[in-house]
């Protein structure tokens, strides 16, 4: 099945993209979650103003992204966060959470969509994550999360 993806997917393409999947893969997991949409010949206007809007968002070169990276690995990151007696949280740690700690930091404004948290963050301490900056560049940021 033809899809053209609205948000980038690992391992399957970017905004804008026009792709090939297994119809299951589209149907039950693309679609719902509102990553991609279905290939029609009017879908294709669709593809040139989803382009424009990521080339608006996205870091264009590896220079910039390198630099962005210099910034986020310099920036001390701390998340207040609600905590029962073990140390564990009441829900989990989102990439918007880390996304609003990392600019209240004085770090760069980064895109929620492009942190990736390996596991759910659910303890009080320190937390690896990493940023996707370009397709070449991650950044590896340390998130420090402590009870408020």
């Amino acid at each position: 099945m033809k899809i053209i993806l609205t948000n980038e997917v690992s391992g399957l393409g970017a905004a804008g993209d026009v792709v090939e999947v297994r119809d299951g893969y589209a149907r039950n997991y693309l679609v719902p979650r509102g990553v991609a949409i279905r290939w029609t010949k009017g879908g294709e206007k669709d593809v040139a103003q989803i382009r424009r809007a990521r080339k608006i968002h996205e870091i264009a070169t590896i220079e910039q992204a390198n630099e962005v990276k210099t910034r986020l690995e310099g920036v001390n990151v701390r998340l207040k966060v609600r905590a029962g007696d073990q140390g564990r949280l009441f829900g989990s740690v989102t990439p918007a959470d880390i996304a609003g700690a990392v600019k209240n930091a004085g770090g760069p404004e980064i895109d929620k969509r492009r942190i990736e948290v390996g596991s759910p963050i659910k303890t009080l301490g320190s937390h690896q994550i990493s940023v996707r900056l370009h397709a070449e560049v991650a950044a590896k940021v340390e998130v420090e999360v402590i009870a408020a």
